[in-house]
């Protein structure tokens, strides 16, 4: 069995080269595609053991819009139009660690019966993690960008005209992450066409990456509206594989989060203080970890999933 580690990054050098490393030295028949925003870091490949099995490529950063999603599909073209071998996707970021040993996490999707773990419930429904009026807003309306950056200034001087989004039905103003307005439209969906959110992060079976791929491939015009949605990350492979009804997936991404402090949609950063909780999650990795706040989470993580032998043999310790 071959796993494919898609990994987005856009900061931390020494955090994501000590992240490939790990990944490369447990599972050295893997597959790695680093997908990098170098808007704000180089990354120096010369950091890492180099092999024929670590590939790079660049592509623009963001959340609101569409580019996340766009350099999954890109990487997805560049496996398949490779005729890359690969059993299992799984996508991160710079800013998650595997908080299981990365051979125990390969063993049990070698034996698991399912064919996906991802994050995934109706948006319209009382299961939603978000409010009705939330996921109505995001994807239900057509967006343009103002501008691709609003200050904190700014952002609260235009806070109070999101009144609009709860007095009226017909566009939506949101300066949360970029300054964009939208328009209520027409939509893909309907009730054998459900929209689903979740997380963006997950692990998916070649069969489901081969379905997402295809479908992106046959379905212009689902791709072209979301594009158009604000945050599109979290309901793009949802909304795909769920409805396709052809897939065993398991309601969960395997993903260590915590939002309880978040203020931003973005989970808190996960310092020493979060390793009790971390050690006894089920979850395969955790985010977000960021070295330049806490180093030390990193050590203990990694002193739970190797012997000492392994870690100074690996230079995982700190």
């Amino acid at each position: 069995m071959r796993v494919c580690y898609l990994i987005q990054t856009h900061k931390n050098p020494a955090q994501i080269y000590r992240l490939i490393n790990l990944i490369q030295k447990s599972s050295p028949g893997c597959q790695i595609l680093i997908s990098h925003d170098p808007t704000f870091c180089q990354l120096d490949l010369s950091m890492l053991h180099r092999s024929t099995n670590i590939h790079l490529f660049f592509t623009k950063g963001g959340r609101a819009d569409f580019s996340m999603v766009q350099s999954y599909l890109d990487a997805l073209n560049w496996l398949f139009t490779n005729q890359i071998d690969f059993d299992w996707l799984i996508n991160i970021t710079g800013q998650d660690y595997p908080i299981q040993p990365i051979g125990e996490i390969e063993a049990f999707l070698e034996t698991t019966h399912y064919e996906g773990f991802l994050e995934y419930f109706d948006v319209l429904s009382s299961q939603s993690q978000w409010s009705i009026h939330e996921g109505y807003s995001r994807y239900f309306y057509q967006y343009k960008q103002l501008s691709a950056t609003v200050s904190d200034r700014l952002q609260k001087m235009l806070k109070p005209l999101k009144i609009l989004n709860y007095i009226q039905p017909w566009i939506r103003f949101n300066c949360s992450y970029d300054l964009r307005i939208g328009v209520k439209a027409t939509t893909p969906f309907n009730q054998s066409f459900k929209c689903y959110g979740g997380s963006f992060f997950c692990t998916l079976s070649r069969s489901c990456v081969e379905y997402l791929y295809t479908y992106t491939k046959n379905n212009p015009s689902f791709v072209q509206y979301c594009r158009s949605t604000s945050i599109s990350v979290e309901c793009f492979i949802q909304t795909i594989l769920v409805n396709s009804r052809l897939f065993n997936l398991c309601n969960d991404c395997k993903r260590y989060f915590d939002f309880t402090k978040s203020q931003d949609g973005s989970p808190s950063i996960l310092t020493k203080d979060d390793y009790e909780n971390i050690a006894n999650s089920q979850a395969h990795f955790a985010r977000k970890l960021d070295m330049g706040l806490d180093q030390q989470i990193f050590d203990l993580i990694d002193k739970k999933n190797f012997t000492t032998k392994e870690l100074i043999a690996n230079n995982y310790e700190g």
